[in-house]
């Protein structure tokens, strides 16, 4: 089987959006499977998405389990925010309902990324007023670098 390099390394997850997202969170921020969220759910960018953890591929699994660098873009209704993070040595994975990004190096089975140089306060606004709207449609495209 041929190596795949870093550089072609991608994941496209895509979630929508929901009029609880409030997006204050100031260490972390996360996309879930779950459909419903509260406002107590601060760090949450996104819903009923189509992966978590444990549904990315082996290779970015081991690249993140690597400790590596990740480009981690969101995109909504035409605008773009990036977020640079490292993979998690020791991350599990496994969670089937969540992905969070950490600015701390805490890990648990939700972890996709840690040292993440935004939360979700920090995202372009402009992308969190667009998600509000459940009709919004929110792309996270995870990048080896």
């Amino acid at each position: 089987m041929p190596k795949i390099l870093p550089e072609m390394l991608k994941e496209e997850i895509i979630a929508w959006g929901h009029p609880n997202i409030t997006a204050r969170h100031r260490t972390t921020f996360q996309v879930t499977k779950d459909p419903e969220i509260t406002k107590r759910a601060d760090c949450v960018i996104g819903v009923k998405a189509n992966k978590a953890c444990a549904d990315l591929s082996d290779e970015m699994k081991q690249h993140i389990k690597a400790g590596r660098l990740l480009r981690i873009r969101i995109q909504a209704g035409g605008v773009t925010d990036e977020i640079i993070a490292r993979g998690a040595r020791g991350a599990s994975l496994a969670s089937e309902r969540d992905l969070v990004v950490r600015k701390s190096a805490y890990i648990d089975d939700r972890t996709l990324a840690i040292k993440a140089n935004k939360a979700a306060r920090e995202i372009d606004r402009r992308i969190i007023r667009l998600v509000r709207s459940p009709n919004t449609v929110i792309r996270i495209i995870v990048e080896a670098i």
